[in-house]
């Protein structure tokens, strides 16, 4: 997969009564891969509420969007089960419903208890075996305890069908250590920030974003990563300037989970999508905050 672009994760959208909206689903996809500079796009993660879906769900949305894109762009599955096997059997459902890549999430037991030495690896191994996808190493915040060591990153980058890394380990004392290693162990390995709300500090050592962000202002998020490669600090900080009233309104909230509400309500303030229907345990936000986002879109000229 070329993922040296912007690669959205996109929202899930359901019906009024809480159903999955698939026509929706591919109608936003649709548009998001108009985009000049999209390189995928990567379901059933954080943003797109993956693990709320049931199985039958997921392999149907993973369908409509394969369908929707046409072949422009690869579609990716976020792999979330908690078990090796389980994952692996995740991902093999995955693949047959038409997804090329796989973001592999660690097993959430892990974010509590933190993990054995080689059992990520293990991980990694057993998703691409039975499944063939390309694999993106993703790196978790470091305040929780499944964030991987250099040492474990390396390895496993080193593992086949580890193609890209997805690092969101949100310490840039680490991110400036540890990059540059990945960068020059595995040169063919694609570098990919997640930081939706530390964009610009991490934008000019990438190949390419993995954003949630990327849902409400792709345009703009092509323009900061063209940038960002172009070494071309002015214009990057410009975008990101342009950009901060939507971050604040959108990622500095109390929970970043609350990121994903706000992504479907500033969807739906630029015609997206028709509702911001969500699935507990995520909540709505109150009218106020609804109107801070609209406005955050106005003042960054996105609508």
């Amino acid at each position: 997969m070329d993922l040296r672009g912007l690669s959205p994760a996109p929202v899930t959208a359901f019906t009024k009564d809480g159903k999955v909206d698939y026509e929706a689903n591919a109608a936003l996809a649709k548009w998001l891969v108009s985009i000049n500079g999209v390189k995928s796009l990567v379901c059933l993660g954080h943003a797109g509420e993956g693990t709320f879906l049931t199985q039958d769900e997921q392999v149907k949305l993973i369908e409509t969007l394969v369908e929707a894109v046409g072949g422009q762009v690869p579609i990716i599955a976020g792999i979330t089960g908690e078990g090796t096997e389980v994952a692996a059997k995740e991902a093999r459902r995955a693949a047959d419903a038409g997804a090329i890549g796989a973001l592999v999430y660690p097993s959430h037991g892990w974010l509590r208890f933190g993990f054995q030495d080689g059992a990520p690896q293990d991980r990694y191994k057993a998703i691409h075996e039975e499944s063939g996808l390309q694999c993106i190493l993703f790196q978790y915040p470091d305040v929780t305890k499944a964030s991987y060591n250099l040492k474990t990153q390396l390895e496993i980058a080193a593992q086949p069908g580890v193609v890209a890394t997805k690092n969101g380990v949100r310490n840039m004392r680490r991110w400036d250590t540890e990059i540059p290693v990945l960068r020059n162990e595995f040169p063919d390995l694609q570098i990919l920030t997640c930081h939706d709300e530390y964009l610009l500090h991490t934008m000019f050592d990438v190949d390419g974003a993995l954003v949630g962000y990327g849902n409400v202002a792709p345009e703009l998020l092509v323009e900061f990563i063209a940038a960002g490669k172009a070494k071309d600090y002015p214009k990057a900080r410009k975008i990101h300037d342009q950009l901060l009233p939507v971050t604040k309104a959108i990622y500095h909230r109390g929970s970043h989970m609350e990121g994903t509400v706000a992504l479907k309500i500033a969807l739906v303030a630029r015609g997206i999508l028709e509702n911001a229907t969500i699935r507990s345990p995520l909540r709505d936000l109150s009218p106020e905050a609804e109107a801070e986002i609209k406005a955050a879109l106005k003042a960054a000229s996105i609508i």
